[in-house]
């Protein structure tokens, strides 16, 4: 019903008002006139004895006048309520129809629209109750006939009058235009207190704050809620709640970089990358569900929690929607469906450790059945995180017997599979992914009904270790060169002897520990009696080698020299990656080699003469050479030989000038 219209009926009512007034004071005049109607008949009942017979009908007619008189006053008290009743609908229609409306006292406006339609369901029913009386009058008139026809159309009027206010009435208390406006007020100032209200949750350090609402806000909003939800308009409410708060919720998220959780999986192939993602993951996923979901779980609680059960969960699950929780629980999957690998267990355990954390919040927002989707998602996330981190520690000992097939390092070093197991193992010991690690097969082992080692984390990690020995064994075997094999034992036995301090080492026992340093002394020993040794025993008379060149000096240092531009072509390339063992090693091969080259150049007298020979090495010469060996991306040095062949004795020493201010530099 249009404004107008509804100005319209009000005009007509209050002409009916003029006319049922009227016809209420014909009422009255008319009972009067039958009070004064009854004592006369009565006199003349007794004067008029000798007419007993004809006097009965008059008798008839005093009881019949009487009864009109209780019907008409019967219909007096409703028709008179109806006329009050009118005049405070007209009041409170000129209060909800006021330029503030609820912005300037929302209680007092809320309690009268309250009135309003308090004052349109008393006069309806008083409607009802005085037409069923004039019903009455005029039937009783009409069977009676105590009154001419002009009253009775009268009555008849009346009640058509009534009627009409009756239907206006009803109308306008369902879904007429004033209290349909008074509720779109009541809206409007809902989503204006909301939007007022609403400030995005910032991620500025560890422990965001949630803003917490002031308490005659809530009566406000809580105070809207009633009211339209007893009004059938709660639908709408919910609506513009949702809109406003999901809003805010997308506004905290916002400010975080939320562009790895639309990347497709392949695109996270790069370790550090998916490390990364996850940490942010972890970080995100935390904020989103303590402090974002949080704060629109308590709100939507306090506000429309006095509503039907169901009500107040079913908007906030459409709010951790519009937020974007499916988003970070879908990119968890993601992880949890790639392929598997070594170090996607560490991802799936940080995802757990997640999860874990926050297990009782989830619970605690998610119970209800309005979030079965995002309960069973999560559900699915923690089985698939579960399995997968499971299965994957299992085959981890069986993943490293797998490389054993592969080639060791060309340059003796330290395999990447030794590195990445020995870092992996104390990352799957650390104080940190243990205890989730643990936990993760305790659930594993109790969805197969199987019983839980406690000894399990430990047991594998042995085997772990026991497989990498293994490979290292065969891999040594696969090189040509038996001295490059003991360099690679150095190396790796190195490698495990040094690290001290570590989960790993706490688990292995010193006795592991001591025996990798004694397996890199044995290979060192066993490198420098195989590699120079063997050279050195060219310079001693006594070698049987030695013995089938010319016993002159000169020949013997001419063999010395060529064996050793041998051995240092081969071994250029050969690495020592720590750096401590590697000075050590020079400084062993230095003691080893360059004493017994003075000794024999001085036996012999050689010096002078070597320090002007194009072909043979001086001390200083032959010392710098062993200090290039082993350096990773070391700066290449051509042998004596090659120069010797090449160049001139000047030129040659202008290459080793260069070489030792290389040396120097760095």
């Amino acid at each position: 019903m249009s404004m107008a219209e509804e100005q319209k009926s009000f005009d007509n009512l209050s002409a009916c008002r003029n006319l049922l007034k009227a016809s209420v004071d014909n009422s009255t005049a008319l009972a009067l006139a039958l009070d004064k109607t009854g004592p006369r008949i009565a006199e003349l009942d007794k004067k008029l004895t000798v007419l007993e017979v004809a006097i009965r009908p008059g008798g008839s007619k005093n009881c019949t006048f009487a009864a009109v008189r209780d019907h008409i006053g019967l219909a007096l008290g409703p028709a008179v309520a109806v006329l009050k009743i009118l005049d405070s609908v007209r009041e409170l229609e000129r209060s909800l129809l006021s330029d503030s409306g609820p912005d300037s006292d929302l209680f007092s406006y809320i309690s009268t629209i309250r009135r309003f339609e308090e004052a349109m369901k008393f006069l309806t029913g008083n409607c009802n109750l005085a037409i069923q009386w004039l019903h009455g009058v005029n039937q009783f008139l009409e069977d009676n006939s105590v009154a001419d026809d002009r009253y009775i159309s009268n009555v008849k009027r009346s009640v058509a009058i009534l009627e009409e206010l009756l239907a206006t009435g009803e109308q306008a208390r369902r879904n007429g235009k004033l209290l349909c406006g008074a509720f779109d007020k009541l809206e409007i100032s809902f989503q204006q207190i909301l939007t007022e209200i609403s400030a995005p949750v910032g991620l500025a350090n560890s422990s965001p704050s949630i803003p917490e609402l002031p308490g005659h806000i809530l009566r406000k909003l809580q105070a809207i809620v009633e009211k339209l939800n007893g009004s059938n308009r709660i639908k709408n409410c919910i609506s513009i709640f949702v809109e406003v708060r999901s809003l805010n919720a997308r506004n905290s998220m916002r400010a975080l970089d939320l562009d790895y959780l639309e990347k497709a999986i392949k695109e996270h192939d790069d370790v550090q990358d998916m490390e990364s993602c996850i940490h942010e993951w972890s970080k995100h996923m935390k904020f989103i569900v303590k402090y974002v979901l949080e704060n629109e779980h308590s709100l939507c609680k306090e506000v429309f929690g006095n509503l039907a059960s169901g009500v107040w969960t079913g908007c906030f699950v459409k709010i951790a929607v519009e937020s974007g929780i499916l988003s970070f629980l879908r990119f968890g999957m993601s992880i949890a469906e790639s392929k598997k690998s070594p170090i996607k267990l560490l991802h799936l355990l940080n995802i757990f450790s997640v999860l874990e954390d926050l297990r009782m919040d989830f619970n605690k927002l998610f119970g209800g059945e309005s979030c079965n989707e995002i309960k069973n998602m999560t559900r699915d996330l923690v089985t698939k995180v579960v399995n997968g981190a499971s299965e994957i520690f299992w085959e981890l000992p069986l993943q490293v017997e797998l490389e054993r097939r592969s080639s060791p390092p060309p340059d003796g070093s330290i395999p990447r599979l030794v590195s990445f197991v020995t870092d992996y193992c104390n990352r799957l010991l650390d104080d940190n992914s243990r205890p989730i690690l643990t936990q993760v097969l305790r659930i594993y082992q109790g969805w197969k009904h199987e019983k839980y080692d406690e000894g399990l984390v430990t047991n594998q990690i042995y085997s772990i270790v026991r497989e990498i020995a293994v490979n290292l064994d065969a891999w040594s075997k696969a090189y040509e060169q038996r001295a490059l094999s003991y360099i690679f034992m150095m190396n790796n036995h190195f490698h495990f002897n040094s690290l001290k301090d570590t989960k790993l080492r706490d688990l292995m026992g010193d006795s592991w520990l001591n025996a990798n340093g004694n397996y890199k002394e044995y290979y060192s020993a066993l490198y420098l009696r195989q590699t120079w040794g063997k050279i050195l025993a060219l310079l001693s008379q006594d070698n049987p080698v030695s013995s089938t060149i010319s016993d002159s000096p000169k020949k013997r240092l001419m063999a010395f020299n060529e064996a050793f531009d041998d051995v240092y072509k081969k071994q250029l390339n050969w690495v020592i990656i720590d750096e401590s063992l590697r000075d050590k090693m020079h400084k062993l091969v230095v003691q080893t080699m360059v004493p017994a080259y003075t000794s024999y150049l001085q036996k012999y007298s050689l010096v002078e003469e070597h320090r002007h020979s194009d072909v043979f090495y001086t001390v200083q010469s032959l010392e710098n050479m062993l200090s290039t060996l082993f350096k990773p991306k070391q700066v290449k040095y051509t042998s004596s030989s090659t120069i010797g062949s090449h160049f001139t004795g000047k030129q040659r020493n202008a290459v080793i000038d260069q070489f030792r201010f290389t040396l120097t530099a760095m």
